[in-house]
């Protein structure tokens, strides 16, 4: 694993962004931003009870945002909310610890673990499931 900030893992997943756009009639929108960076990000989702079934965002992130954005968008469908909510967890102890990732889904956020070096770029890494998470609770 290339430990680097900006490793090519990282890099490639911020270029092949998918989902890119809105969804016609969503269930549930949200919008994160933050202040530190600039960065923001709205979502879409419809959901059939609580398994995601379409998933839709704009982004202006900085590359560790667009990276776990493309993450977020090239999983989340078919996973239920708790799995929206680990993969949160998952994260979080990337940030916070430099845990590897288990296996399964979330096992796609492993190009984040330079990133628990830098603090003032974890709440950029955090916004795709700030949004995800505000969308599914308000819904």
């Amino acid at each position: 694993m290339d430990l680097d900030l900006y490793n090519k893992q990282l890099l490639r997943l911020a270029a092949s962004i998918p989902r890119v756009g809105r969804l016609a009639a969503p269930d549930a929108s949200a919008t994160a931003h933050s202040r530190l960076c600039g960065s923001r990000i709205t979502i879409d989702v419809k959901l059939d009870g609580d398994v995601i079934t379409d998933y839709a965002h704009e982004l202006k992130a900085c590359v560790i945002g667009q990276a776990v954005a493309a993450v977020v968008a090239k999983v989340v469908v078919g996973l239920t909310i708790d799995e929206v909510d680990e993969g949160a967890g998952i994260l979080r102890a990337i940030l916070r610890d430099k845990t590897l990732p288990p296996p399964g889904p979330w096992i796609e956020l492993e190009p984040l673990l330079p990133v628990a070096d830098v603090r003032s770029r974890h709440g950029s890494a955090s916004l795709p499931f700030q949004a995800l998470q505000r969308a599914i609770a308000d819904r």
